[in-house]
């Protein structure tokens, strides 16, 4: 090789360089961990490889977006109970592609009928605990399941949860983040004395570490029940009665006429569109409608000019979210108890209004506005058919309340923690209410068409990373696995729906990836800002293509995430 040659290729190298380094700067993408997956017969996004290949497998049979999406998520609360399980809730939106309408399902569990407000008083409890039988709630991720089988489904239930079957009895190697976790969630239940989480979760007495071998025959027999017996053998047969007794048994008042008069719900989801593109949420007693809040605020200003790494840009999107979440502590909850005035929280001229409150130089610290009258799953998967499917599934605080039913398999959530017991709010507790929910899936539609199915899974954080992998797109022209992949913007501080009130702007916690000018720049408008391990969230989307047939599929990086299709 002569050196002419040599140069030739160091400045062709170098040139390449520098143009993919000014892609990233007019994208904002620090950097790409991946290229978008595409493909035209379906896709699967999920937080594990082997439950998307769970649901690729089930679309390749001729099942829906829905059966795949039920089988997978069967997969996932065995492959990662530190986030998911049926003890859990459930929230989905469907595209139907022969009606060609969206559809929302509430698969949220109720309190107990027997447990009162006065009880956690007469107690001297301020709040509702974090762990034990109190904080437990009716688990609706069954009766979530068999609802959208029965409207959407394809195959028979059996087929479905045979794969999620066939790994809890023969097993599967754990992954190095879910032992993270369960060695980070099991020795405080151990610690406790909580029955029955040693022998269901443990590898003799010890949490798994990676690659080994994990088997749940209890969760398989659960499984094989309910396929054979449909919802009704969780919710009226030998599972509740099993639940009922244990949670009674450990101090609790789950019943079970609880379990036995469950209902999920379907609601219509609800929209507003931001620059050109319609996004839908569920209505509350989820926290969706705060996305399409700081959606509203943030249409008022041009993000695009001020660049994705801009103290203005961080600062803008940091308000928009303090708004919102003063208006979420204080409206948000289950609409049967509660009057959520929706309508007028997401409408334009409000989002108008809570913009002007904004100081461009000042971070602020907010009220909420004046109405007149937890660890997580998050997975989607479109079929063949045109169908999609934005689904989510949670236990809250990752693995749940620590009460574990006698051979069942699974944690039940402690939802019920998220109520407050300060009389007279929205969300304060009362019996059969359904909690306040942080988990959310999301749509977004354009020209009444499919366009994208998302969701960021993380607790409170979900909200503003919706809004950030939207912005991500429309704002700064990323495509579907760079809008994940950018470093992620966290604020923490705001109230909260359990009561809690603050009096200060809260801070930001910052991915890798900005710039010490930026930092410096958020510091100086009153920020503070730290580097810290923050609920960031876990991402997975589908978009669909229309002028060429095709889905992409993108997946989280900072999780086990795989995009596949076929």
């Amino acid at each position: 090789m002569t050196w002419k040659y040599s140069l030739f290729l160091c400045l062709v190298f170098i040139g390449l360089h520098t143009s993919l380094l000014a892609q990233d700067r007019i994208s904002g993408a620090v950097h790409v961990t991946r290229s978008e997956v595409i493909a035209k017969n379906g896709m699967a996004c999920t937080s594990q490889p082997l439950a998307t290949q769970v649901a690729i497998d089930i679309l390749k049979k001729g099942g829906t977006a829905i059966d795949a999406a039920i089988a997978a998520n069967a997969t996932l609360d065995l492959m990662e109970p530190t986030g998911c399980g049926i003890g859990g809730d459930l929230f989905a939106i469907v595209w139907d592609a022969e009606t060609e309408q969206l559809y929302g399902l509430n698969a949220s569990g109720r309190s107990p009928k027997n447990l009162t407000l006065s009880y956690f008083r007469e107690n001297g409890m301020s709040k509702i605990p974090a762990y034990g039988p109190l904080p437990v709630s009716v688990p609706g991720a069954v009766d979530g399941w068999f609802e959208l089988h029965g409207k959407f489904g394809k195959l028979d239930m059996d087929e479905v949860l045979a794969p999620a079957i066939s790994y809890a009895e023969e097993g599967f190697p754990v992954s190095e983040l879910i032992s993270y976790y369960m060695h980070a969630a099991i020795p405080n239940f151990l610690s406790r004395g909580f029955p029955n989480v040693a022998e269901t979760y443990t590898n003799k007495g010890e949490p798994y570490d990676k690659g080994q071998i994990f088997k749940n025959p209890d969760l398989a027999n659960t499984y094989r029940t309910i396929a054979e017996g449909g919802r009704d053998a969780f919710y009226k047969g030998d599972i509740a009665r099993t639940i009922a007794n244990f949670i009674q048994k450990q101090g609790g008042f789950l019943s079970y006429e609880d379990l036995a008069s469950h209902r999920s719900e379907w609601v219509d989801p609800v929209s507003t569109n931001y620059r050109g593109y319609d996004v839908w949420e569920l209505p509350p007693n989820g926290q969706g409608i705060a996305a399409l809040q700081m959606l509203n605020i943030l249409e008022q200003y041009d993000l695009a000019s001020m660049g994705f790494d801009s103290p203005e840009y961080i600062h803008t999107l940091v308000e928009a979210k303090k708004l919102a979440f003063e208006d979420r502590a204080k409206y948000y909850a289950d609409m049967d108890f509660a009057n959520v005035p929706v309508e007028q929280l997401i409408s334009k001229e409000y989002g108008k209004q809570r913009a002007a409150q904004i100081n461009p130089y000042k971070a602020g610290v907010y009220e909420a506005g004046q109405i007149s009258a937890g660890e997580t799953i998050y997975l989607t998967v479109a079929d063949q058919y045109g169908n999609m499917i934005s689904l989510i599934q949670s236990n809250y605080r990752g693995m749940g309340s620590g009460m574990v039913p006698p051979e069942l398999g699974f944690m039940l959530q402690d939802r019920g923690e998220l109520f407050s017991l300060t009389e007279g709010q929205n969300n304060t507790y009362e019996p059969g209410k359904r909690p306040f929910h942080t988990i959310i899936p999301a749509f977004v539609t354009k020209d009444g068409q499919p366009f994208m199915s998302f969701g960021v899974m993380g607790g409170d954080f979900q909200p503003q990373g919706h809004s950030e992998i939207l912005i991500n797109m429309i704002d700064f022209g990323m495509n579907l696995q760079q809008a994940g992949d950018a470093p992620r913007i966290s604020h923490g501080g705001s109230s909260s729906p359990t009561g809690y009130r603050t009096n200060s702007p809260g801070s930001i916690s910052l991915e890798s990836g900005f710039s010490f000018e930026t930092i410096r720049g958020l510091m100086r408008l009153g920020h503070t800002v730290e580097y810290s391990n923050g609920i960031y969230g876990g991402y997975q989307a589908i978009m669909y293509d229309a002028e060429n047939g095709v889905y992409y599929g993108a997946s989280e990086s900072r999780k086990d995430g795989m995009a596949a299709g076929y």
